[in-house]
């Protein structure tokens, strides 16, 4: 019996195909770059659902009827008869804190007989008023008091002063937060000048008023928010320097007689939705870069072809 002897399969030449590994490293570093975008976007995203909510806050609001409907009449006689029982006292704004506080214990009226927080109100919302101020593009809900809470969620009335429906004799002040990451709300304040106008829309009616004065104060400096007699007055606070709040913004307006026709129109309209979501274009495009990264990072490298060996002679 014959033994066959098979010689072995040649090996094959071709070495293994080189496969994509995922790199730990270039993991970590797409992370914090996606991350470092977020944290870069995020002011313009909190910006914009802020202006949203706003938008819709004011278009649930009842401050934009009709001053005639009597729900509306009742709140803006309401709002008068107060005006006229303000002392003439104006406010105070103690050292130390970043809002104005008010001069009126909370709650009470001046005559003692009807609450602040209960004029100006509706049962579908509790915005008092809408304040416009185009040259900054300020489009915000006026709420009663000055608390934290209420500042986080538009501008602020001060209790102690008039309540924003005009009248001789009155300086209604309102303040808001300056240099909050998630809103704007008063940030651009300082670029307000004489001459520019702002706008309360307060239950149907509306008054506006033209900046005569831009000044900056130190908070014990009350007498700056005194009425002034004969003159209709509001003032819009906020602190500076942008931070630091050691000192007080005041934009100081005198009502215009009659109301502009296009303060009337714009103050009947509804509030316009905030543009197009840049930041998720950005955020969109950092995800893409980051996974980019990634993947080229952990791709196959083709290996360098080795030179043919010559024939010994």
């Amino acid at each position: 019996m014959t033994a066959t002897i098979t010689d072995p399969a040649p090996a094959d030449p071709t070495p293994p195909k080189p496969r994509w590994k995922l790199s730990v490293p270039a993991v970590i570093i797409a992370v914090l770059f996606l991350v470092g975008t977020c944290v870069w976007t995020y002011p313009s995203m909190a910006a914009w659902f802020s202006q949203l909510d706003q938008s819709e806050v004011l278009k649930n609001a009842t401050t934009t009827e009709d001053p005639n409907a009597p729900q509306n009449a009742e709140q803006l006689r309401l709002a008068d008869e107060y005006n006229k029982k303000l002392q003439a006292g104006g406010a105070r704004i103690n050292a130390g804190q970043r809002l104005p506080q008010p001069g009126q214990s909370a709650g009470k009226d001046p005559s003692g007989t009807l609450g602040y927080n209960d004029i100006l109100t509706s049962p579908s919302s509790d915005v008092m008023s809408r304040i416009q101020i185009p040259k900054i593009n300020v489009d915000l809900p006026i709420y009663h008091g000055t608390s934290d809470e209420t500042l986080l969620r538009g501008i602020g009335h001060l209790e102690g002063t008039a309540l924003p429906v005009g009248g001789v004799g009155m300086n209604t002040v309102v303040t808001g937060h300056r240099g909050l990451a998630e809103a704007e709300m008063f940030t651009n304040l300082d670029k307000i000048g004489k001459g520019d106008y702002f706008t309360f829309n307060t239950f149907g009616r509306v008054v506006t008023y033209r900046v005569i004065e831009t000044k900056i104060v130190d908070p014990d400096q009350t007498e700056t928010l005194d009425p002034v007699a004969g003159k209709d007055l509001a003032t819009l606070v906020t602190c500076t320097p942008l931070g630091i709040n050691t000192q007080r913004i005041l934009v100081i307006g005198e009502r215009v007689i009659p109301t502009p026709p296009d303060a009337l129109k714009d103050a009947t309209e509804p509030p316009d939705i905030p543009g197009f979501p840049w930041w998720i274009v950005i955020m969109a495009g950092g995800a893409v870069a980051g996974a980019g990264y990634v993947w080229f990072a952990g791709r196959p490298v083709k290996p360098k072809p080795r030179p043919a060996r010559k024939p010994a002679h």
